[in-house]
């Protein structure tokens, strides 16, 4: 098949659409991509790209088509909705101009927010009649309100009646959450559309064993109990949670290790100075191919978010990462995340914001055996093969889109 991919971000930004985008291509489809010039998360352009410049590119066999957006910068609330419509109008105009000879049978849109990301791929959609499969990672207009972009009712029921257009105007609507189900169906996506199709991790996730003289052991601490965090620094991870357990573990040989970037790491900075918190790292980026050799170095891996509604109905995406590379889980979260770790019994969950509950269980998971431990990770990455298997999920969604093509011949 032909797919096109439109998603506002792609490589060198890190997100699953890469992965899917190449395990697409590894089973013999023409794939291109639709996107932006890359700027997440730093909201700086990334090293190699101007707003001009790799108009077209190809990795991996991928054809990429990019498109030029206002940079998110510091990410206020007027530069994200400056980046968001960047793309949308530049994905519609000129992305269907650089596109305007190609043929596709499949329009695949790919949504971790902004929802705008719909609008181009609809318009592909419907100037290159080809069907279109639309993947939700984040709910909107419920998102919006949730993380505190914007409050005004006329606003929120505006996006509101945007969402229910789109989804309106997709031929399937996949969600990466069973508790997506009912919010997107409640917006105005019909039933007989919306599949589950949850995340997987890249075929990189998975366990490792570290030579002693991994440039990784240089950056994490050896002496005590380390625990992991790997992702995104925002508002919607609750790191305030994270930190406040640190400080109520302040004398314990305890590490929190912080792997990302984000709009909230200055913040963490000032306020681990503030609190004296000398056991708290903030390393930075890596890439990602990194991320299973600094897993493998964590005794145990950690995921938070607010304690929100919304949130309640999502699966971070790192908990599949966590998983398929069988480290123990500790988090602090509702609903559908907390109840994986539950159910997969590869570690503890505590309730959203619950700073003391969250120190108890890293506290009981260091009191553990390294054996111990290993049984925790272990069940986690039993569950993760049964649950989130990649080559399962493609299959799944390849199926999906052969039915589709078939339809509209």
């Amino acid at each position: 098949m032909r797919i096109l991919i439109v998603s506002q971000y792609f490589w060198p930004e890190n997100f699953r659409i890469n992965d899917l985008a190449r395990a697409l291509k590894e089973r013999g489809h023409d794939v291109s991509v639709l996107t932006g010039v890359p700027n997440y998360p730093t909201g700086k352009i990334s090293a190699g790209y101007s707003w001009w410049n790799k108009r077209r590119d190809t990795i991996q066999g991928i054809s990429i088509v990019r498109v030029p957006l206002f940079v998110r910068r510091e990410s206020k609330a007027w530069q994200l909705a400056l980046n968001y419509l960047s793309f949308m109008v530049s994905g519609c105009l000129l992305g269907l101009w650089l596109l305007r000879r190609r043929k596709f049978d499949i329009i695949f849109g790919y949504e971790p927010s902004p929802i705008t990301v719909a609008i181009p791929a609809i318009v592909m959609r419907k100037l290159k009649k080809a069907p279109m499969l639309f993947w939700v990672q984040d709910l909107w207009p419920e998102s919006l309100s949730a993380t505190g972009t914007i409050n005004s009712p006329v606003i929120l029921s505006t996006v509101r009646r945007m969402v229910k257009w789109i989804y309106r105007n997709c031929d399937k609507v996949l969600v990466q959450s069973r508790g997506f189900i009912e919010p997107v169906i409640a917006v105005g996506a019909e039933t007989e559309k919306i599949e589950y199709f949850p995340n997987s991790a890249e075929a990189l996730y998975q366990p490792v064993r570290l030579a002693p003289d991994a440039n990784e052991r240089v950056e994490v601490p050896a002496d005590g109990f380390v625990a992991m965090f790997a992702g995104n620094l925002g508002s919607a991870q609750s790191l305030d949670t994270i930190l406040d357990a640190a400080e109520l573990l302040k004398e314990k040989p305890i590490h929190w290790v912080f792997l990302g970037d984000g709009r909230r790491r200055a913040w963490m900075q000032e306020q681990i100075e503030l609190r004296g918190l000398s056991r708290v790292h903030l390393l930075g980026s890596r890439p990602v191919e990194t991320m299973p050799a600094y897993f493998a170095l964590a005794d145990a891996l950690l995921v938070t978010l607010r304690a929100d509604p919304v949130m309640t109905t999502t699966i971070p995406g790192k908990v599949q990462s966590y998983l398929a590379c069988a480290r123990p889980i500790i988090g602090a979260l509702d609903g559908e995340g907390a109840k994986i770790i539950d159910e997969s019994n590869s570690g503890f969950a505590v309730a959203s914001g619950d700073a003391k509950g969250l120190s108890e269980a890293v506290l009981k998971v260091s009191g553990m055996s390294g054996a111990e431990r290993q049984a925790m990770g272990d069940a986690g990455l039993a569950y993760y093969r049964q649950h989130f298997d990649r080559e399962h999920l493609v299959s799944q969604l390849e199926g999906w889109m052969h039915d589709l093509v078939k339809e509209t011949k």
